[in-house]
């Protein structure tokens, strides 16, 4: 997967290698035609139901499009703040430490 690429311009850039049309994909995920071309176009986010899904119907590696996508939600909540890198450090300890208790 390519960080410079949002999730929904993966998306998009799959399905049209795979000679699909937007209506085919959204019909496969039971959704609207314009709410998939939204989250194609980065307007709207997709759930992880949705992106698991697409990540069947387009042939994309399940965990690396989760990736993707977990990482970018991150991405947009700390883009403006000034202890990101701080706040991600933090944040994988506690994830390592949450594990560890289950």
């Amino acid at each position: 997967m390519n960080v410079k690429q949002t999730t929904g311009e993966i998306l998009r850039e799959s399905r049209e290698k795979k000679g699909l049309l937007l209506r085919q994909v959204a019909a496969l995920l039971d959704i609207d035609t314009a709410i998939l071309s939204k989250i194609e176009r980065g307007e709207r986010k997709a759930t992880k139901e949705q992106i698991l899904k697409l990540a069947d119907i387009l042939d994309l590696k399940k965990d690396e499009l989760l990736i993707q996508y977990l990482s970018e939600k991150i991405a947009y909540d700390l883009v403006n703040e000034d202890v990101a890198g701080k706040t991600l450090k933090v944040a994988e300890q506690k994830v390592a430490y949450l594990k560890s208790k289950k």
